[in-house]
């Protein structure tokens, strides 16, 4: 790989910006050549111009030459910033952060504010649909998604009726419109959903699970009841993908985080199957839409991945990014995969993990990110270095 090149530009130079409403289109040009230098060795030429008319995160998924990796952090809007924390004070439901259209704008902004990634995704939760599906839920401080009766028969599953986003969460399409108009394509603004698997796990199991013996009990004593809870939530999700798109996300991600509970020869029964379905449908309507998939802990799965049709794998930090590279093969693109714990170490230690996992990337097709989801508790100073570094690399 090229040598990677980081701007000496300093993290205090990160300011926020004010919201007012700005165009949807526009182009935006790279006017000014930061001094540069060379963070694994050797002397190196200035960056060249570029004018971009779309995000750098679409242009990298497509695999056209990109200057540097586009970034963002799985939970970069959270319970680490301090505005987030000051906001849930005075909002403590979580429910109510996340489906207040002004809530959910400038909780998804905040992070952008400070940090400007290349991608802003929804505040939301993958669960944020069951309430349209006829299945009662809360998110409980302290303990997490509560789902109040958990689906166990036939008769259960009979209750759970077909979401239709615009009629239940129609906060979701005017935030993400408006996301749009305030990053004005400076940064791609993502929407994200939960998988059929991964929701079927939650309502079945009635929330959490370290087990998962009410899922997999349903699945191998009664796999007809499971499938249809399935195949409800694949043909849910794919016009959930399909009004998020039509609202304003220009990239979606599928959060599969409980698929990798299952075996290999599980996960083609109960898991691919149903991606591969909701990708499908969406190409058919939405065909330049990238999709990216999520599951924790894939390592076992990965050369699975990329049969559900997605454009983009994120592995989490088990996976040694070159091999996940390799096992991938080179159509999909990959996003990942620092371990959010670095985020705990020194910046010079954050700098040389950045380093080694877009070495070991790649100069194509590439989405820094972390593993999982920023952790409670992490420094916000650190999440700044963090980004300050992956936005000074070039390839």
């Amino acid at each position: 790989m090229s040598c990677l090149y980081i701007t000496s530009v300093s993290s205090s130079s990160a300011v926020s910006i004010s919201r007012k409403s700005i165009p949807f289109t526009g182009a935006r040009s790279v006017s000014s050549r930061p001094r540069v230098y060379c963070a694994l060795g050797g002397t190196v030429a200035e960056p060249k111009l570029i004018t971009a008319t779309e995000p750098l995160l679409l242009n990298a998924v497509r695999g056209e030459e990109v200057e540097r990796p586009p970034v963002w952090l799985m939970r970069q809007a959270g319970r680490y910033m301090k505005s987030y924390q000051i906001l849930c004070e005075k909002y403590p439901s979580f429910r109510e952060r996340s489906e207040n259209v002004n809530l959910v704008v400038e909780i998804s902004l905040q992070p952008w504010e400070i940090f400007k990634p290349d991608g802003v995704i929804l505040f939301s939760d993958i669960l944020t649909s069951l309430s349209g599906m006829n299945i009662p839920f809360d998110i409980v401080k302290g303990k997490g998604p509560v789902i109040f009766d958990p689906l166990r028969t036939a008769a259960d599953v009979d209750q759970v009726r077909e979401f239709v986003p615009a009629e239940s969460v129609p906060y979701v399409g005017e935030a993400l419109t408006i996301l749009r108009k305030e990053v004005n394509n400076k940064a791609a603004v993502l929407g994200f959903v939960g998988a059929p698997f991964t929701l079927a796990s939650y309502v079945v199991e009635g929330g959490s699970s370290k087990h998962f013996t009410q899922i997999k009990r349903l699945a191998f004593s009664q796999p007809k009841v499971l499938h249809a809870l399935l195949q409800k939530f694949a043909t849910s999700m794919a016009e959930y993908i399909k009004y998020q798109a039509d609202n304003g996300a220009q990239a979606v991600q599928i959060f599969d985080s409980w698929a990798t509970e299952l075996s290999p020869v599980d996960f083609e029964e109960f898991s691919l199957p149903y991606l591969k379905q909701i990708v499908d449908s969406v190409k058919l309507t939405h065909p330049n839409l990238p999709l990216i998939l999520y599951a924790s802990g894939s390592g076992g799965l990965i050369e699975r991945l990329p049969l559900t049709g997605v454009d983009v794998v994120s592995l989490d930090w088990t996976v040694d990014m070159a091999e996940g590279r390799r096992r991938l093969g080179p159509d999909v693109a990959v996003q990942g995969n620092v371990d959010p714990g670095v985020l705990f170490g020194s910046k010079e230690f954050i700098t040389s993990r950045i380093n080694d996992t877009v070495t070991k990337a790649g100069n194509r097709k590439h989405i820094l990110n972390l593993g999982h989801g920023i952790v409670v508790g992490t420094p916000e100073e650190n999440v700044a270095h963090f980004f300050e570094v992956a936005k000074g690399i070039r390839y």
